[in-house]
């Protein structure tokens, strides 16, 4: 269990913030350098696009959902 600390003066509370901020820091730098080994294997494939987005949306629907497709979008340009 944590120890409560508590600040009455202006130097007890930038003490305080102090030593939390740097505690703080140091969990958000071991945290982003976790995350960084986890994602390091995308890297050798990111050339600024997004492998896992289709961007033809009709092929993609043809593809995986077929007749399901057809029949959705037949009536699409009846609205005349």
């Amino acid at each position: 269990m944590a120890k409560i600390e508590y600040a009455h003066t202006k130097e007890e509370r930038l003490a305080l913030i102090k030593k939390v901020a740097k505690r703080f820091n140091k969990k958000l730098k071991r945290n982003q350098n976790v995350r960084k080994t986890e994602t390091d294997y995308m890297d050798k494939y990111d050339n600024g696009t997004n492998i896992h987005a289709w961007t033809d949306a009709s092929k993609y629907a043809e593809e995986y959902y077929g007749e399901t497709y057809r029949q959705t979008t037949q009536y699409d340009n009846d609205w005349d």
